[in-house]
């Protein structure tokens, strides 16, 4: 079996195009050429992925709250999605595919197995168990969403060699952009993204440039015109133009000596350059359609301005992706248990360090913390010796309690008793 045989699949045999509910047919055309010839866009988008490509995925346990990282297969895949691709690669490829076609598809490859366990209250229940192989995040060109005569709702994907494959949609892990008036797909009604908007300001962007680099070239050309008071010859024209070019390369000073056979008109020119205001405007028009600031481009930023940026840009594509991988990699009895797929920030921590110790500095000696919520709030993934441990200040007690901490035994001394021993 070939590395992309398990991915291409046949659908079921009967099957029709399932409802939108608007009533259009879901055949979809994915595209995203157009707006990434600008430097600009490119520059404002690989900022973004780059950051996001600096997250750590991880399965974890929600225990009330206290989030317990579980070893295993899944964090095994997300770990090492596939054999072609690192983590931050897989995260690379797929945020990439994300904003330049405001979808991106995910399959998984798994086995199956059943077994038999018990419910919560301990009868016999069967089970489908999986086991996860890979990751492949997939570019395709069409996309159909068809379902069976069960019901049952399939995506049928069409790719640039001919080749197509239909599978379960509750087998694909789809992350939407821009989720809005179409049912099935991010992007415009068309599942496409919409790039009416930011097109306009691009064209002014592509005008501008091209008046500038016109006026460059035009301070490069003809400046002046020398007149000959006598009549010349073909060849007695190409030498004298000749040995004017000659005597302007050789004058130091500046200065040209002339006879009275030659004038010399210079042309007084006005050209006219577009200003930087003008030039900046336009630029930002197009970084605040992605809700990155010039700050963050040049790389000069500070914390505040880096938690602007994460909070405005970053943090919903992190919920969005986080949330499709549990939806789709755990099923509805398992997720009820709380696992879920998180992504981690280590790297992208907008609080400076000296922020983040204080935090925990106040918080722990309440016991407000729990020792896995203080290494991630540092950005490190939970460690499981830790998990459910949470530590308080011996030195934060009831008051009434007291004499029992002190020497173990029921306060019987009067409050501020010199005689009362002490500790901390």
């Amino acid at each position: 079996m070939g590395l992309f045989d398990r991915i291409f699949r046949k659908g079921p045999k009967e099957t029709k195009y399932a409802k939108m509910l608007s009533g259009s047919i879901p055949i979809f055309s994915q595209f995203g050429s157009n707006i990434y010839a600008s430097d600009v866009v490119q520059q404002v988008l690989k900022c973004i992925v780059d950051e996001l490509k600096k997250l750590q995925p991880t399965h974890i346990r929600d225990n009330n709250g206290d989030p317990e990282p579980v070893k295993g297969n899944i964090q095994s895949i997300l770990d090492n999605p596939n054999p072609l691709m690192t983590s931050s690669e897989f995260l690379e490829k797929v945020c990439w595919l994300l904003l330049m076609n405001y979808n991106v598809f995910i399959v998984p490859t798994y086995y199956t197995w059943t077994e038999w366990t018990t419910d919560e209250s301990g009868d016999p229940i069967m089970i489908e168990r999986r086991r996860y192989e890979a990751l492949w995040p997939i570019k395709p060109n069409e996309v159909d969403f068809i379902e069976d005569v069960t019901g049952a709702l399939y995506v049928k994907f069409y790719f640039d060699d001919g080749s197509t494959t239909v599978l379960p949609y509750s087998d694909v892990i789809h992350v939407k952009y821009n989720y809005s008036v179409n049912d099935f797909m991010g992007g415009n009604q068309f599942g496409e993204p919409d790039h009416n908007a930011i097109l306009k300001t691009l064209e002014l962007n592509h005008t501008l440039l091209q008046g500038v680099a016109k006026a460059m070239k035009a301070s490069y050309a003809v400046n002046g015109i020398v007149k000959y008071n006598t009549m010349l010859d073909d060849g007695k024209t190409e030498q004298a133009i000749k040995d004017f070019e000659r005597r302007l390369l050789r004058s130091e000073s500046g200065i040209l000596p002339i006879d009275l056979k030659t004038d010399v008109n210079m042309f007084n020119k006005q050209v006219a350059l577009v200003d930087k205001d003008t030039l900046e405007f336009v630029d930002s028009k197009i970084l605040r359609f992605w809700r990155v600031p010039l700050c963050i481009l040049s790389g000069d930023y500070t914390p505040q301005q880096y938690e602007a940026f994460y909070q405005g840009c970053l943090e919903a594509i992190i919920i969005s992706i986080s949330q499709a991988f549990t939806k789709k990699m755990f099923t509805q009895r398992q997720i009820s248990f709380g696992n879920k797929i998180t992504l981690y920030p280590k790297e992208l921590i907008f609080m400076t360090m000296d922020q983040t110790l204080r935090m925990i500095e106040v918080l722990s000696p309440t016991g407000g913390l729990y020792e896995n919520e203080k290494r991630t709030a540092l950005g490190l993934r939970p460690d499981p010796e830790l998990v459910g441990q949470r530590y308080v200040s011996l030195n934060w007690i009831n008051a009434n309690d007291a004499s029992t901490y002190q020497v173990g035994k029921p306060n019987t001394q009067e409050e501020g008793d010199p005689n009362a021993e002490q500790q901390t």
